[in-house]
């Protein structure tokens, strides 16, 4: 019992031990998430504060005044910014003289000219509408707006207004807003820009040729949009020579490329995670309570699961001792379920005990009637009291047979308890087995007839004649004189059917379930009339199931019984 403990003990503190390096392990992808989060969150923010720099340098010709712009940016991000130039000259820090040293790398390379090999769109240059423009070009918008309903109006980076939904270059055609056509034409501004373009790319397609052929395409004179480099299709030395152009065009307008550098505020870059002596030690120390815990809990469930063990396996002794009293309170569960099982058997082995005690009274019984008559009358004659004439002859031969039929009995019993009952299966035809019980079984007080109908089985016809023989003697015994025994022999689907039904005194209700028990007999007083030794019908029972049928009964008192055998035909 103690092995089961500590298996079970050392079973649990395995349990606890992964456990604690499952949760070991989920504490970690949970800190490593947690990492690359921050991580992912510092990247959106270095990302943001490079797109308000490339604003500004799209919109302004020079970092000159850009560090009123930079501070602002560098508190509302809570970071260091700085810009130097190519050289390494500084154009912007928002640091001071006690901040450390830059880092040798850049993060970034701010240059709206070149952000991921785009042009930024917030770079204008010379397409910046002037004032009157703007205001006239906003006037048309608001009238289109008065003429048609459920339209947006958006304001492009070089101020010109149009229509939301509107990709670059397409047109809007407008039927009864003439308006609309006065906002999609080209302002003075525009043309300039458009005329200063086409030229820059006229030169640069005129200093190269494509397949053998000049390639003399440029922008339409209706084009508002300057993000649109050439006309679909164009080859790859056409888009390179449009985007080139454009640069060369608004880099007078810009702000001169700057590297830039990101940092903490003091300057500092953040410190690597590392798990340090005290950290590991403070996990181990965790990590060893947690275990103790779990030892504990574990050595608590392990005795409260051993306790009932321990209570089940006395019982169990008392039980091999002789102790058919034993019983075992489990509890619920699975020990619960086994605690019951040791006491349905517990009070079957009872059962069984009281069965075999009554089993030898009651041999004792069967065997000391006729032995006594059997001895008394010998000693009788012995001492001459009485003459050993034909008629005392039968008499004791009668009681021999008795007590033959009686050994043979329990012998039969023997061999079907220890499965060792052999039967000899033949063809038959069991309507003959029928007439001779019959015939073997004639009375003179009752009526013992049979209604029989051809039926041909394999069964052994000598076990098949005591089975029948003990259900035909029985309801014999049981039928007052003047009663009725019918034996009744037919085929029902595919089975062979024989009922014995008699006119007898019947079985009470609460007496039928014990009919087939060994020595059981309705009449408790063992009349000779009445009296057989009470294992016929147990004997039967196990001939037909051996036959692999059943054997059944239906009974009313005072009317009589009828005894039911199912064989497969």
């Amino acid at each position: 019992m103690k092995s089961l403990l500590v298996r079970f003990f050392l079973f649990s503190l395995v349990i606890a031990a992964c456990s604690i390096a499952v949760t070991a392990w989920l504490a970690s992808q949970a800190t490593t998430g947690a990492i690359r989060q921050e991580q992912g969150d510092a990247l959106e923010t270095d990302a943001q504060i490079f797109d308000e720099l490339v604003r500004y340098a799209a919109t302004h010709r020079d970092w000159t005044g850009a560090k009123s712009t930079v501070d602002d940016i560098a508190r509302k991000y809570g970071r260091r910014i700085a810009l130097t130039d190519g050289n390494g000259t500084t154009l912007v820090d928002t640091g001071d003289e006690n901040s450390p040293q830059l880092p040798i790398t850049p993060k970034a390379l701010v240059d709206p000219l070149n952000v991921n090999g785009k042009i930024d769109p917030r770079a204008v240059g010379p397409f910046k509408l002037d004032d009157e423009e703007y205001r006239t070009l906003h006037a048309y918008a608001d009238q289109l707006l008065q003429c048609v309903s459920r339209i947006t109006i958006v304001e492009a980076p070089n101020g010109r207004p149009r229509l939301s939904n509107l990709g670059p270059g397409e047109l809007s055609q407008w039927d009864d807003c003439s308006v609309g056509y006065r906002l999609y034409t080209l302002t003075v501004t525009e043309k300039a820009a458009y005329g200063q373009l086409q030229a820059l790319f006229s030169k640069c397609l005129g200093q190269r040729t494509f397949e053998g052929r000049n390639y003399d395409k440029s922008p339409g004179p209706n084009t508002f949009d300057w993000e649109i480099t050439t006309v679909n299709g164009a080859p790859p030395e056409v888009v390179a020579c449009m985007d080139s152009s454009r640069r060369e065009q608004l880099r007078p307008f810009v702000a001169a490329p700057a590297q830039l550098f990101l940092t903490s505020p003091t300057g500092d870059e953040p410190l690597a995670i590392d798990l340090s002596t005290t950290g590991a030690t403070r996990i181990t120390v965790v990590a060893l309570g947690i275990l103790a815990l779990a030892g504990f809990a574990s050595w608590l469930t392990a005795t409260q699961l051993v306790r009932p063990i321990r209570a089940l396996t006395a019982a169990t002794k008392r039980t091999a001792e002789g102790d058919r009293t034993a019983r075992v309170d489990g509890g619920s569960g699975e020990i619960g379920e086994l605690a019951r099982s040791f006491n349905a058997m517990s009070e079957k082995l009872a059962e069984t005990e009281r069965q075999r005690q009554a089993m030898v009274s009651d041999v004792a019984h069967e065997l000391r009637t006729p032995l006594g008559n059997i001895t008394g009358w010998l000693e009788a004659t012995q001492d001459g009291l009485a003459e050993p004439d034909p008629h005392l002859i039968d008499m004791l031969l009668e009681e021999s047979l008795l007590l033959q039929r009686l050994v043979d009995d329990l012998h039969d019993l023997a061999q079907a308890d220890a499965g060792t009952l052999r039967l000899h299966p033949e063809p038959i035809a069991l309507d003959d087995v029928v007439d001779q019980v019959v015939n073997a079984q004639q009375n003179r007080e009752i009526l013992l007839r049979a209604e029989t109908t051809p039926v041909h089985i394999t069964a052994d016809p000598v076990r098949l004649r005591q089975a029948l023989g003990n259900l035909v003697a029985n309801a014999v015994r049981y039928t007052p004189p003047g009663g009725e025994v019918v034996v009744k022999l037919f085929r029902w689907q595919d089975e062979a059917v024989l009922e014995v039904t008699d006119t007898g005194t019947g079985i009470a209700p609460d007496d039928v379930p014990h009919v087939f028990d060994r020595f059981w007999r309705a009449d408790k007083s063992r009349s000779r009339r009445t009296g057989g030794s009470g294992l016929g019908l147990a004997i039967t029972r196990h001939l037909v199931e051996a036959h692999g049928g059943t054997v059944s009964v239906t009974s009313t008192l005072g009317e009589g019984s009828t005894f039911r055998i199912s064989l497969l035909a």
